[in-house]
């Protein structure tokens, strides 16, 4: 893929994922710290598709853009702490793993870390590691969502290839 065509699909892809973390952003949550997490689809498509670097960028301009428009400083550093080590988890397991681990298992993993970032910004912010006996309930949480980013990962990567446009990208 030559380089402009690789910034104009990493930019569709930022644009995309920050716009599903706007709409995700307005839907209240049940649970505190509970959410879909829908723009990480986005990531880890990325990641499967470009490679981590661009997984990576996608998740940090995401995040910031999306704090800029849409949050808070303690938002962004909770969103921020959770993505990095999701995405690092999912990076690893994908580099090493992925012919003998599903792209289900691997989202799962990122969900997981990514509630353990999120925990471990907020028994800093609250200066107690108890807040960790919410762990159990996130991760039943992460398990879910997980699954379902898999789902929807693999459902956006089976798509993407059909349209013509997005066919030349990824061809090339």
């Amino acid at each position: 893929m030559n380089k402009t065509k690789k910034l104009v699909f990493l930019s569709f892809l930022v644009g995309m994922a920050l716009v599903i973390y706007i709409i995700e952003a307005q839907i209240p949550v049940l649970f505190p710290g509970i959410k879909l997490g829908l723009s990480n689809t986005v990531s880890l498509a990325t990641l499967i598709l470009l490679g981590w670097r661009e997984a990576l960028l996608v998740m940090l301009l995401r995040t910031l853009l999306g704090s800029m428009f849409n949050g808070t400083m303690t938002a962004f550093m909770f969103s921020i702490a959770g993505g990095i080590l999701s995405n690092l988890v999912m990076i690893i397991l994908y580099k090493y793993l992925k012919n003998s681990m599903s792209l289900w298992t691997i989202s799962i993993c990122g969900a997981i870390f990514h509630n353990i970032g999120q925990l471990l910004i907020a028994s800093i912010i609250i200066q107690d590691f108890k807040i960790y006996i919410y762990l159990p309930v996130l991760l039943i949480s992460a398990i879910i969502t997980g699954y379902f980013i898999g789902w929807c990962t693999k459902f956006l990567m089976d798509n993407l290839s059909k349209i013509p446009i997005f066919k030349s990208f990824l061809d090339s």
